[in-house]
């Protein structure tokens, strides 16, 4: 039997059969389009995420205040509310370390803002003008206060793209207009771009003041919430965060690093920690996906094996007119592996659709990888085998004497 009547004889087979050989597809169509659209929702969660983290700076090391732990007891109580970094502290930074590019300290805290009859509650971050270069912030409308502004207690403000919307609804022009912060004026002198929303915190709904305003005005002491460094290259991020270390161990005259008053988180660090994450959940959701193809290849076997028993007599009058065991065997195996592809072909369609549909949506922008359509492909020619395998093999072992008794 040659390739073209293998293939009319496969066709014809499955074609007298539409409704069963229908649903059969569908097993396969469901789990592949699953798959494929599990590892794209899988893929587009760990891309957000990044994202997320990289949107908040380049190649960052934050340092962030603790309370000093005792050796044997772990971390004391009121960890994330100690107050220990200093303006002072990321001086010594800048001029001690090296491979840095920009030091930014930080005061932030939760303020209500006025602008006539419209008012917001939202973050006060009072910084200095290196905060721009360390967190990737623009300023497209306006410009950011300098050093100088900083240091002669000029009461300015950069405000967020959302504070700017809520402040402002009628459409004005911000920049130029005052803004009341704590009962004190402060003139905007820009708005910064938008860089979305995220879980990390949402950058966009901010007022950035001076340091100096913030800790005159809103904190009333010399401490800063954290200070945020930019290293020169990722390599070096490791040699800035251990250099760092030292020296602020040394300027809080701290002689044992376990009773360290400070913490640094390296972005690298977060990033390889949000990356493991997302990769085992996505590995998690497409292997419960693949459970529906396990369901799909044991629901062709199930077929087949029906297939084989109806088709028993027409085995026996095959052989009986000269068919060899291969041919039957070939004929079977075809028909199995012709339901899979075709299942696989429709459900990439499908799982590549359904990707598209829900990054369309705006909910999360769905990642469809290549590797996992070849992927798809792959188990669509694996299940075809090994579920047609035994099937094939019973149809060419039957006894033709015996298949022209079968009633």
């Amino acid at each position: 039997m040659n390739t073209k009547d293998l293939f009319h004889e496969t066709t014809a087979a499955l074609l007298s059969n539409k409704v069963r050989s229908g649903l059969t597809v569908l097993g396969i169509v469901i789990g592949i389009a699953s798959v494929i659209a599990m590892i794209a929702v899988g893929n587009g969660a760990s891309g957000s995420i990044q994202s997320s983290i990289q949107s908040l700076g380049s190649n960052l090391l934050v340092v962030t205040p603790s309370a000093a732990r005792v050796i044997g007891a772990g971390a004391s109580a009121g960890r994330g509310s100690a107050q220990s970094l200093t303006a002072a502290d990321a001086t010594a930074i800048t001029s001690q370390v090296a491979n840095v590019t920009a030091v930014a300290p930080e005061v932030t805290s939760r303020q209500q803002v006025v602008v006539g009859a419209n008012n917001t509650n939202t973050t006060i971050d009072g910084t200095v003008a290196a905060y721009t270069t360390v967190r990737n912030l623009s300023i497209p409308d306006g410009t950011f206060f300098t050093d100088q502004q900083a240091s002669s207690l000029a009461r300015v403000a950069v405000l967020g793209p959302t504070t700017a919307a809520d402040l402002f609804t009628d459409g004005s022009e911000p920049v130029g207009q005052v803004v009341t912060i704590k009962g004190m004026e402060f003139t905007v002198i820009g708005v910064a771009a938008s860089k979305g929303g995220s879980n990390i915190g949402n950058t966009d709904d901010r007022v950035y003041i001076p340091l100096q305003d913030a800790q005159l005005f809103m904190t009333g002491n010399q401490y800063v919430s954290d200070i945020n460094i930019q290293a020169a290259s990722a390599a070096a991020m490791t040699q800035v965060q251990n250099d760092a270390t030292t020296i602020l161990l040394a300027q809080h005259k701290i002689t044992n690093p376990a009773n360290a008053d400070f913490s640094i988180v390296n972005q690298a660090d977060i990033l390889s920690t949000a990356s493991s994450v997302t990769t085992t959940l996505t590995i998690l959701l497409a292997s419960v996906a693949g459970i529906s193809l396990l369901v799909g290849g044991i629901g062709i076997m199930n077929m087949m094996l029906t297939t084989v028993t109806e088709r028993t007599r027409e085995i026996g009058l095959r052989k009986a007119i000269g068919a060899k065991r291969s041919d039957i065997n070939k004929q079977f195996l075809m028909e199995s592996i012709l339901l899979t592809f075709v299942g696989g072909v429709i459900g990439i369609i499908l799982g590549c659709g359904i990707a598209l549909l829900v990054s369309a949506t705006g909910l999360l922008n769905a990642a469809i990888s290549i590797p996992s359509i070849f992927l798809a492909f792959g188990v669509c020619a694996v299940i075809g085998i090994a579920f047609g395998y035994y099937p094939a093999r019973r149809a060419a072992n039957l006894n033709p004497i015996e298949a022209l008794r079968y009633e």
